[in-house]
């Protein structure tokens, strides 16, 4: 590995372990936080150090967005996936089942409007 990748790997999971730590002190502000995306803006600022490329930041944001789109539903059904199915694991794993199955449903509905991504 290399001090870039590691350097990468330690401020990138530093932010997360602030996140997660906030919220056990104030869940209000710690979820404006999380709702940042911290994930793409971080991967957007390495993407960059690495290739001075701004067409592929480009490229790379508009994917995202569509990508974006069908995981919000995971969280709207995350406290009521925890109550009918007995706690966080279960529920977890119904929403990310469920967020593959929208993935796929995206992506056939982008291919059939013709957007490229």
């Amino acid at each position: 590995m290399t001090a870039q990748l590691i350097t990468k790997a330690l401020v990138s999971g530093a932010i997360i372990a602030a996140v997660s730590e906030l919220a056990k002190r104030n869940n209000a502000v710690a979820s404006i936080v999380h709702s940042l995306p911290l994930t793409s803006l971080i991967a957007f600022v390495w993407l960059y150090a690495g290739t001075k490329d701004a067409e592929l930041i480009g490229r790379h944001a508009y994917g995202t967005f569509w990508f974006v789109l069908p995981t919000l539903p995971m969280f709207l059904l995350m406290p009521w996936l925890i109550k009918i199915l007995g706690g966080f694991w279960p529920a977890l794993g119904a929403g990310i089942a469920g967020t593959v199955g929208l993935y796929f449903l995206t992506m056939r509905l982008l291919d059939a409007a013709g957007v490229k991504l």
